[in-house]
């Protein structure tokens, strides 16, 4: 991938005004593994499919709780990723101690994004190799939002990033006008549906490697203690999943996988 010298530094633009360094970032997110998103009028809602390095290692952790009204799924780097994730962390405290209030989602993003751009002007730094989806909900209801190491966010109706993320998106482009008005079970079932669209032909959605963010108010699958406030962030994993997953459709034979945009086992990527 030798452009010439002008890949040296994220502040160097080549010739044709392309910053190759923002450019590696962005195939970095396209190299982890899928995260999809989606909302209605109630709920906003995120799944994410884990990889594991192999049969003796944990399957890494794809979602991450910000505030109590806000969560993020990742797709890239984790290590990025997790300094991106304490920053939006510090922004929503901060606003709880100083404003005695929850921060709004849209300007939690906005402060990331600006965090975010920094990288790609100042000599001697590199953009964050990660890409998120932000699920959140305020005082306007559910939002979700796709920032990426670009610095750019924008607020969508559904969304997906990661490895062959472009099964999902035609899945999401053909049901999305369905989603405002359908229930928490019913928004989980389609993007189980379009998260599965991106597996390889030979895998399947399983409690171990599926996990599913949710924010809004409780669904009837969702058993256990109360949720404080009841449309607080949660994710939900393991057996948690299974109640989702019993209810997926058996995936047709006729339907061929796109190609891959980056290998299931390269663990550089969400390690």
């Amino acid at each position: 991938m030798f452009r010439n010298t002008y890949d040296s530094d994220n502040t160097v633009f080549s010739p044709q005004g392309r910053l190759h360094q923002v450019e590696y970032a962005l195939e970095a997110v396209k190299q982890g593994s899928a995260v999809v998103g989606l909302k209605s009028k109630t709920h906003a809602v995120l799944l994410a499919l884990k990889r594991s390095t192999g049969e003796l290692a944990s399957y890494q952790q794809k979602m991450f709780r910000i505030d109590d009204h806000v969560g993020i799924g990742i797709a890239g780097l984790t290590s990025d990723a997790r300094v991106l994730s304490n920053f939006m962390r510090q922004q929503a405290m901060g606003s709880r101690m100083v404003f005695n209030r929850a921060i709004p989602v849209n300007r939690l993003v906005n402060m990331m994004a600006d965090k975010a751009q920094v990288n790609t002007q100042e000599y001697g730094r590199r953009p964050y190799g990660v890409g998120f989806l932000i699920i959140g909900q305020d005082q306007s209801g559910p939002h979700l939002y796709e920032f990426s190491p670009s610095g750019t966010a924008y607020e969508y109706y559904a969304m997906s990033i990661g490895a062959r993320s472009q099964s999902a998106k035609t899945y999401l482009e053909k049901k999305y006008e369905s989603f405002e008005d359908a229930t928490l079970d019913e928004l989980i079932n389609h993007g189980l549906h379009a998260l599965r669209e991106t597996l390889q032909q030979d895998k399947e959605l399983t409690n171990l490697n599926t996990s599913i963010g949710i924010v809004g108010p409780r669904g009837e699958s969702e058993k256990g203690t109360a949720i404080k406030g009841g449309g607080a962030f949660r994710i939900l994993q393991d057996d948690k999943v299974d109640v989702y997953l019993s209810r997926l459709e058996p995936k047709e034979s006729t339907t061929t996988a796109a190609a891959p945009t980056g290998g299931d086992e390269d663990v550089a990527m969400d390690d």
